[in-house]
């Protein structure tokens, strides 16, 4: 089906349910529906063309979701654009995949500017919360809309080849890929998120925390598949978090682990009751063993995790919470550091560089093949045959699988570091960094944190005779690249170790920091 669907599957379910509350904002899934409708009418009324790229700037706000859900009404592709970062990498990315409409929040209407200045294949902006700098806002596009019918294009299988979005992965020194999703694929993660997250609730209530625009956008859409109510929160706030699982009596949560750090962390954390949790879900990055078995301590046997990327969205794998639950307790308490087994509709395996397939604990890399797989990398062929040799989709992770089938991330064959749940590729800070006149060379690698999972270290060689703080190179890459990719830390070092190849010696270096743990992710 197309993606679309979905969410119209989840509003025959009931109509009158409450689809997105926020504040004083309650629309249902009706008015909801007819929004979509409204304002994929007003986007073919003033000239978007079926798989046109639409991209949404904002922070978390109701209407994100109805833009979401109206592009894909009119046959759209979302281009999802993460206002976390630095401008100039939303710039590469949207000239990259020429994307054609803004959609933009007034909280970033300096930047949106920038945007439409520097991106001239965008002809078409709305503005989200009002009328600004003569773009109209969403009430007044809507207008448009009304009254005009939307042709349903869709054959009888749900344009499985149509692409949903152009979802932007991690790039190296250059922008980031596109990768192609279709309706396939994203169907697929769908089916999949939905018949694992529903367990036994008659009423869902998911809390928004997370970025719409970004790993949160697929996780509400599915939820909303199921008929869920989704509580949207303008950012993260422990707090608050806390406050409005007992509040609204939320069933469902996503949490990146550093979030799930700092619920744990906060002193207020055993004051409230979380008896209606059902998935408190960790993406993105693994997850401390001790605090998992802490988090079901303290919200019950709601914890649970999956596995994904881009490529092979979300729940490549996953680790329901009876088996959290079970770990936690001492059923097999090596499960806690686990990522689950794979799910249905893919096949997980663990491959060795020749392209063997190892058995049940062996090391090697995490390939995946089946209909969750994207399609491929946008206008970058090479890189998509690149990245499926031997008829698989390789990940970059490295992992073993128990004989039970559960797979255990150990270490990344990329240079990739998860801080946040944001991926970061180290190069990328490196060549930032390299630009600075008084540094003569430098290694980044990602060190144990236990708020971020990981943090950016930079070891520095400084140019002969030059002097540089750590202050300086952490302010000019937080410029340069934006405060998610930029240094937590800086060393200065005589020389930087390198391997016989002559090149930076990352897996020494690494062990330095690593020396202690049992695996090379935090």
């Amino acid at each position: 089906m197309r993606a679309i669907d979905y969410f119209d599957r989840g509003v025959e379910l009931d109509p009158d349910r409450i689809a997105i509350q926020e504040g004083d904002k309650r629309i249902s899934f009706r008015a909801l529906q007819e929004l979509t409708f409204t304002l994929a009418a007003a986007l073919r009324a003033n000239g978007l063309q079926r798989q046109e790229t639409v991209a949404v700037y904002a922070p978390n706000h109701w209407s994100v979701l109805v833009c979401l859900l109206g592009l894909w009404r009119a046959g759209a592709k979302w281009i999802p654009v993460n206002a976390r970062n630095a401008l100039d990498a939303n710039i590469q990315y949207m000239n990259y995949v020429r994307n054609s409409w803004l959609f933009y929040h007034s909280q970033y209407a300096k930047e949106a500017m920038e945007l439409k200045a520097k991106v001239p294949s965008i002809r078409g902006v709305i503005c989200l919360d009002r009328a600004d700098d003569g773009h109209p806002s969403l009430e007044d596009f809507l207008k448009d809309g009304e009254g005009r019918p939307v042709v349903d294009e869709s054959d009888e299988f749900g344009n499985l080849e149509d692409v949903v979005g152009i979802f932007p992965t991690g790039g190296t020194t250059g922008p980031s890929k596109g990768v192609n999703v279709t309706n396939l694929g994203w169907g697929t993660m769908q089916e999949m998120a939905a018949n694992f997250w529903r367990r036994d609730t008659a009423k869902p209530v998911l809390l928004v925390t997370a970025p719409l625009t970004h790993a949160a956008g697929p996780v509400s859409t599915a939820m909303l598949s199921i008929g869920a109510t989704n509580v949207i929160m303008p950012g993260f706030h422990a707090l608050e978090v806390l406050e409005n699982i007992q509040r609204h009596k939320v069933t469902h949560i996503y949490v990146p682990p550093t979030a799930l750090y700092a619920l744990l962390d906060h002193p207020r954390v055993r004051e409230f009751d979380y008896w209606s949790l059902k998935i408190m879900l960790l993406v993105g990055s693994p997850v401390s063993p001790d605090k998992l078995k802490l988090a079901v301590e303290v919200f019950g046997p709601c914890m649970c995790q999956c596995y994904g990327q881009v490529e092979s969205p979300l729940i490549t794998t996953w680790l329901p919470p009876e088996v959290v639950a079970a770990a936690a307790a001492g059923d097999h308490p090596e499960r806690l550091k686990s990522c689950g087994k794979a799910t249905y509709p893919v096949r997980v395996g663990i491959m060795d560089d020749e392209g063997n397939l190892l058995p049940p604990g062996e090391r090697g890399e995490i390939v995946v093949r089946g209909a969750l797989v994207s399609h491929s990398y946008f206008e970058k062929p090479d890189a998509t045959v690149e990245a499926r040799q031997f008829g698989w989709h390789h990940t970059g992770d490295v992992a073993y699988r128990d004989a039970d089938g559960f797979f255990y991330i150990v270490d990344r064959k990329k240079d990739m570091i998860v801080t946040g749940g944001f991926n970061v590729f180290s190069a990328e800070v490196e060549a930032a960094i390299m630009e600075l006149p008084k540094v003569m060379e430098c290694a980044v690698i990602g060190v144990p944190h236990d708020k971020w999972g990981e943090a950016i270290k930079a070891i520095v060689v400084r140019a002969s005779n030059e002097t540089i703080g750590e202050d300086d190179i952490i302010a000019y890459c937080k410029a340069r690249l934006g405060g998610v990719k930029a240094p937590k830390s800086v060393e200065f070092w005589d020389e930087i170790p390198k391997t016989a190849s002559n090149k930076l010696d990352k897996k020494l270096i690494r062990a330095r920091y690593w020396a202690d743990t049992d695996r090379n992710v935090h």
